[in-house]
């Protein structure tokens, strides 16, 4: 069991893989911030879309933050240099946002259940986020 744990460490620890299963590992958590939070807003009566947009921005100020700090290392400092990242990275999830509220929207038009159309969307954002994040937002 110690030398599987010890093989795991070691492809995680390797750089090449590193980003990639720390961004799938949190991508996980803001989904799940995501998927939670629509599910309770839409259960307590909001209307789907405001649910949509209201739980894609928590979820994109969670990903910000551990993104940031844990999956890419950002090296930005100075208030500066990190509003200037902060604004890039918001940006670039405004991008997505519309892709999953038009996504979701478009699943119920064509008579799926909003929630599987969310789930589904899902995987659609966060490889376009991922690429967003590595090469434009957290580039080296």
């Amino acid at each position: 069991m110690k030398k599987i744990i010890n093989k795991a460490l070691d492809f995680y620890n390797n750089p090449k893989y590193k980003s990639i299963i720390s961004y799938l590992f949190f991508g996980v958590c803001t989904t799940l911030v995501n998927i939670i939070s629509y599910y309770i807003l839409t259960r307590i009566g909001l209307e789907r879309i405001i649910s949509n947009f209201t739980s894609i921005t928590l979820s994109i100020i969670f990903a910000y933050f551990v993104n940031a700090k844990y999956v890419f290392s950002s090296k930005a400092t100075g208030i500066k240099k990190i509003l200037s990242e902060l604004s890039v990275f918001f940006s670039s999830r405004l991008f997505t946002m519309f892709i999953e509220i038009i996504g979701v929207e478009l699943f119920v038009f064509i008579g799926i259940q909003d929630f599987i159309g969310k789930i589904i969307t899902q995987f659609i954002v966060i490889v376009a986020n991922y690429f967003i994040s590595k090469y434009i937002v957290f580039k080296k």
